[in-house]
């Protein structure tokens, strides 16, 4: 492989679920464009499915220098052997330099497969992306050792260097419908059969949960070991209803089974950047702040004066959360009276 021969640009897998882009891939398009005027290339969309032409529009308004859109029917539902054929077969094409995946449940399946097909590497769960100013090589930073420690992984040797990110890590770009030209589109042909795709899907079936986007909140009240029961999360509902706001928790009640798992905020869970971030009852472990430290304004209550989640709050509440949650309940109400 001449790595030198790769300069096709900096591309984001642009994943969209029924006619429908995820948000992860419009904030990879906001890192991806940072990314790319690092390495004085273009940004480029990659969008498979049915039925594109307003999706591939919605992409360049968020960010992108161009997008390649692969249309087809065969493409409207996400299978792991049809779009690592299409995809696989533009990288040779085009050779990218960089080609970023979010850590969907669809690209933790695709990611992984591609880099094999294209015998390059992966680095997975990212939570910081940058290049080095010396020879432009990707800098991917994910959570090692169970969280312990942040490892900056480097392909040197491979191309296209491959990175999953994580939604919420990174921030979209405003919208800039001005952006927005036909001349940036591109239909790309490929080969692909009914024969090539080996699992075939038969019918989707929705499972409504009615549970928050954790990752869209302005203010989150998350409740941890220290909560104490499923019973007491009722406080924490309490204090996010009279803020505007939703319940989150850690990883350990969500191990006891208190709260829905889909509210996990942490390194296994959801990556939040909220205005507010009141953390009741979480002793902070390296795991959780991985998920929340970038809120604006964090604010712990806990009885331990000396919990990690004590010395990156703003504000830091010791105390009995079972008295000091009704308490903050009342200040607000007398408040917004």
């Amino acid at each position: 492989m001449n790595i030198s021969d790769y300069k096709g640009g900096v591309w984001v897998f642009a994943e969209q679920r029924d006619g429908e882009l995820q948000k992860v891939s419009l904030e990879l398009l906001g890192k991806g464009k940072e990314i790319a005027a690092q390495l004085k290339t273009q940004l480029v969309a990659v969008l498979l499915g049915s039925d594109t032409d307003e999706l591939a529009k919605e992409l360049l308004a968020y960010g992108a220098d161009k997008v390649l859109v692969a249309d087809s029917k065969l493409l409207g539902h996400f299978t792991t052997d049809g779009y690592t054929k299409v995809i696989s077969k533009l990288v040779d094409e085009k050779k990218p330099e960089v080609l970023f995946i979010g850590a969907t449940f669809i690209g933790r399946d695709l990611g992984p497969r591609l880099a094999a097909k294209l015998s390059t590497g992966l680095t997975a769960d990212c939570t910081s992306l940058d290049t080095d100013p010396e020879n432009g090589n990707l800098l991917a930073t994910r959570p090692a050792f169970g969280g312990n420690l942040m490892a900056t992984i480097v392909c040197a040797d491979h191309r296209p260097q491959m990175a999953t990110v994580r939604p919420g890590v990174f921030s979209k770009l405003e919208k800039d419908t001005s952006k927005v030209e036909a001349s940036k589109i591109e239909k790309v042909a490929f080969d692909l059969t009914e024969s090539d795709i080996r699992t075939k899907v038969q019918e989707v079936v929705k499972v409504a949960k009615e549970v928050e986007d954790i990752s869209e909140a302005n203010v989150i009240v998350a409740g941890g070991r220290g909560v104490g029961s499923k019973e007491n999360f009722s406080l924490l509902n309490e204090l996010a209803e009279v803020l505007g706001g939703t319940v989150a928790a850690s990883r350990a009640a969500i191990e006891k089974d208190w709260i829905d798992k889909d509210l996990q905020v942490g390194q296994t869970g959801k990556t939040v950047r909220p205005t507010v971030y009141i953390a009741c009852g979480i002793s902070g472990a390296i795991q959780h702040l991985a998920g929340m430290q970038d809120s604006d304004y964090i604010i712990a209550i806990n009885k331990d004066e000396n919990a990690p989640i004590m010395a990156v709050a703003d504000l830091a509440i010791v105390g009995d959360l079972n008295k000091v949650i009704p308490e903050l309940i009342a200040q607000v109400k007398t408040a917004k009276n």
